[in-house]
Order: structure tokens, then C-alpha cells, then sequence
């Protein structure tokens, strides 16, 4: 491990953001993202997507599913999740493997499918296994705005994969990340950006 306030080098590919990790930093000010992780799904230079993995909202699944009418066949206690500030009316799911179909969904990492239809919500919430997630709104980024937030530091990359997506659970996945890159989250102090 680093000393408390070392600097961690990264070097940003931009080409291989997604899919991916976002991770952020305490440099970054937008409190919607304080200690947020976001799977970033679609990444060019028009722009970002991605979807933050750590922020529940109040709305739970059943609740969701019966105003669209469909029915949720999963735990009352189910949540959707807030995947970022960005159109939150919007829903998206992502899912394992074994809940995919052969529908609109799309693989975006390995393991894990993306799909924003209603016909892919009406198929899984009859039967939701352990890997599926909801989500409202979305995290996006303009034509080479994330790139310059990774340069002032505020973001760090990390790889994504089912078991952070689907299995940690939501109020330490943060530190679970960092912890997985070899960072212990005390360390981290802000600095003016990593280079």
C-alpha cells in the first residue's frame, strides 16, 4: 500500500474506457457522485454513458413494475437503483448471463447484459434472478469531458466485472473497488489531478 497522500499514476486510454469502472476521487465536487462507482457502458468521442452502481434510490422494483403494468415476481424489497442525473424518467437494466434472452439485450462487459426496452423488463421481472439490476436516469458526458475530468483527477479507472456489478453490496462498493486496485480509500487525499 501507499503512504497516506501519495499520488496515484494513472495513464488514460481513451480508447478502452468502456466498459469499465469509474471510481470517484475526493477531488471530484459534484455531490451527486461523491463515493459513486459508474459502469460505463458506451464511450467515443461523442460522448459517455454509464450508469452509477452505488446509489439506491426509494423506488422499489415492484412499486416500478405496477406503474408500467408489469409484474414483479422478485423481493418486495427489491430497489431500483438511480444510475445518474441525467433524463430519470429513463429505465435501464442490466443483467447476468443466464437472464439475457435472445431480445435487445447487449453484452457490455463479460457476463453482463445492457438492454433499455420494456419488453426486457416484462421478461425478467416475472422471474428476476440474482443478477439483475433497474435503474432510473443515467450518468452522461459531453465530447471529451470525461477525459478532462480523469486528467484533473477526479475520476480512477478500474476493470468491471458480474461480481462488483451484481454481488458486492451497493453501501461498500466503493471502498470494495479501491481495496480490489490495491488502495487503501484512507490514503486518498485530494490533489490536483492524476498524471
Amino acid at each position: 500500500m501507499a503512504p497516506r497522500g501519495a499520488c496515484y499514476v494513472a495513464t488514460v486510454d481513451v480508447r478502452s474506457l468502456a466498459p469499465g469502472l469509474l471510481v470517484a476521487l475526493p477531488q471530484l465536487l459534484d455531490p451527486n457522485f461523491k463515493r459513486t462507482v459508474v459502469l460505463l457502458i458506451h464511450h467515443d468521442e461523442s460522448g459517455t454513458f454509464g450508469l452509477v452502481l452505488n446509489r439506491p434510490s426509494e423506488i422499489s422494483s415492484e412499486s416500478l413494475c405496477s406503474t408500467l403494468g408489469i409484474d414483479w415476481g422478485g423481493a418486495r424489497a427489491d430497489r431500483v437503483d438511480w444510475g445518474g442525473p441525467v433524463q430519470p424518467n429513463t429505465g435501464w437494466v442490466l443483467l447476468g448471463a443466464e437472464g439475457a434472452g435472445d431480445d435487445e439485450a447487449s453484452e457490455v462487459a463479460a457476463g453482463v447484459y445492457f438492454a433499455g426496452s420494456l419488453a426486457t423488463l416484462r421478461r425478467v421481472a416475472e422471474s428476476p434472478g440474482d443478477e439483475l439490476r433497474l435503474f432510473l436516469g443515467y450518468a452522461g458526458w459531453g465530447p471529451g469531458q470525461l477525459e478532462s475530468e480523469l486528467a484533473q483527477g477526479a475520476w480512477l479507472l478500474a476493470p468491471a466485472n458480474t461480481d462488483v456489478i451484481f454481488h458486492v453490496e451497493r453501501e461498500i462498493l466503493w471502498e470494495h473497488v479501491l481495496r480490489r486496485l490495491g488502495i487503501d480509500p484512507v490514503t486518498l487525499v485530494a490533489t490536483p489531478g492524476i498524471h
